[in-house]
């Protein structure tokens, strides 16, 4: 019957050990490099020969020369040690919170316009923390969440599923938004009597979203809230407005006012939609996920109103 070798293997505390005796060329240096006692460092290097079966070092000459072993050893536990050294130093500094990733989904209305500000204070206390953002819609936000792909996401509406936890961070109301030039412009306000007969721009009628209380308002008046275009991201009428398709009746959290040829007025009644943050309690929570919710925090409780 064939004899089984034994497994042999290198401790990261021999592999020192041997690394500093390979480059001091004595027990007694390397003990001193170390800071460690000699004994100590002999006891080590005698049951690493013990465990591999053969000599690393031969004394000659009172000198402790490297056997042929040990050579051929040398080179791969030399790179070991540095790979181990640069994987302490990584560990030190995300333990020190220098060092890290921020995974966030968020709705395009967020991503034009709190998110830009909050990442850059996010980045001022923490400027090696490397950040993803996945701007998508909504319900590409929620399975990216569910599935782990993103620490926490920021839309303009809870996300419902049963390991969700939303947390609502401010209400924005919903504006009308048209060409510089409609002569609805002129307005202070617009009501849904002033809109009759006007093409909208606008969100559906699902039951998570604006689009029902948007209907109520309507129906209050004595009408109907009729929408020509149909968008699931407010940033998506900009183009549409511009082009003369319709009046926009969506998000005030987008500054408009920064978006060439549009203007922005309140509409009223007031209806406002919920901007949430949204994690996942089935996953570890990112050690970075409160302080960039306060710098979010901070921004909304700063929000001036447009007109």
């Amino acid at each position: 019957m064939e004899e089984m070798t034994p497994e042999v293997s290198m401790n990261a505390r021999q592999l020192e050990i041997f690394r500093a005796i390979m480059r001091d060329g004595s027990v007694t240096a390397a003990a001193n490099s170390l800071a460690v006692s000699q004994p100590g460092v002999s006891k080590v290097l005698h049951h690493l020969e013990s465990q591999l079966g053969y000599k690393l070092f031969e004394r000659i000459g009172g000198r402790l020369v490297p056997t042929m072993e040990a050579h051929l050893i040398y080179e791969d536990a030399d790179r070991v040690f540095r790979e181990l050294e640069v994987l302490k130093k990584l560990t030190r500094t995300i333990g020190e919170r220098k060092l890290g990733l921020l995974r966030i989904g968020a709705s395009l209305p967020v991503t034009y316009s709190v998110l830009p500000e909050a990442l850059l204070a996010f980045r001022q206390a923490h400027p090696t923390v490397k950040i993803h953002l996945n701007a998508l819609p909504k319900k590409e936000i929620a399975e990216q969440l569910l599935l782990g792909d993103i620490d926490f996401a920021v839309t303009l509406s809870t996300i419902q599923a049963p390991t969700v936890r939303s947390e609502i961070l401010a209400s924005v109301p919903v504006v009308a938004v048209m060409r510089h030039d409609d002569a609805l412009a002129e307005m202070m306000t617009l009501t849904p009597r002033d809109l009759a007969g006007r093409p909208l721009i606008s969100y559906g009628n699902h039951a998570d979203e604006i689009g029902p209380q948007l209907n109520e308002a309507f129906e209050r008046d004595g009408l109907t809230r009729d929408v020509s275009v149909q968008v699931t991201s407010s940033v998506g009428a900009v183009p549409l407005v511009r082009g003369g398709i319709g009046i926009a009746l969506v998000d005030g959290l987008v500054r408009w006012n920064s978006f060439e040829g549009v203007t922005v007025r309140p509409f009223m009644p007031e209806v406002t939609m919920n901007v949430a943050v949204s994690t996942n309690t089935a996953r570890p929570l990112s050690r970075f996920f409160k302080p960039f919710v306060g710098e979010l925090r901070k921004l909304f409780r700063a929000l001036p109103a447009q007109s």
